[in-house]
C-alpha cells in the first residue's frame, strides 16, 4: 500500500491550503483514513480521520472548525482542507490508512503512512 500525499506549502496566518494524499496498491473503501502532524521537536499528533464511507469524521480540538477531512473513493484519494491557518499549524503533516471501520486517533492504529508534506505557516 502506497499513500503519497502532497498539497503542502509556505503560506501566511489565516490563508488556506488543501493537501491531499492519493493511495494505491489497496482497495481504497476498506480503509479509514487520518491525518496527522509534526511539528519540529514535538511528537506525531492526530489531526482528523474519516471513515470508509466518509460518513463520520473526527477533529483535534486545535484544528475544529478550522480543517475539513474529506474523501472521493472514485479517485481513492482523502483530503485536507486547512483554513484560518495559524502559524502553530506548522508541522509536516502525514496521511495514514487504516484496515479499520472505526477511523481512529491512534497512531498505532494506522498500518501504512505516507511520507508526509510540510505546511509552513508565517505570521
Amino acid at each position: 500500500v502506497q499513500l503519497q500525499a502532497s498539497g503542502g506549502g509556505l503560506v501566511q496566518a489565516g490563508d488556506s491550503l488543501r493537501l491531499s494524499c492519493a493511495v494505491s496498491g489497496a482497495t481504497f473503501s476498506d480503509h479509514a483514513m487520518g491525518w496527522f502532524r509534526q511539528a519540529p521537536g514535538k511528537e506525531r499528533e492526530f489531526v482528523a480521520s474519516i471513515s470508509r464511507s466518509g460518513r463520520t469524521t473526527y477533529y483535534a480540538d486545535s484544528v475544529k472548525g478550522r480543517f475539513t477531512i474529506s474523501r472521493d473513493n472514485t479517485k481513492n484519494t482523502v483530503y485536507l482542507q486547512m483554513n484560518s491557518l495559524k502559524p502553530e499549524d506548522t508541522a509536516v503533516y502525514y496521511c495514514a490508512a487504516a484496515f479499520a471501520i472505526i477511523p481512529g486517533r491512534e497512531l498505532h492504529e494506522y498500518a501504512y503512512w505516507g511520507q508526509g508534506t510540510l505546511v509552513t505557516v508565517s505570521s
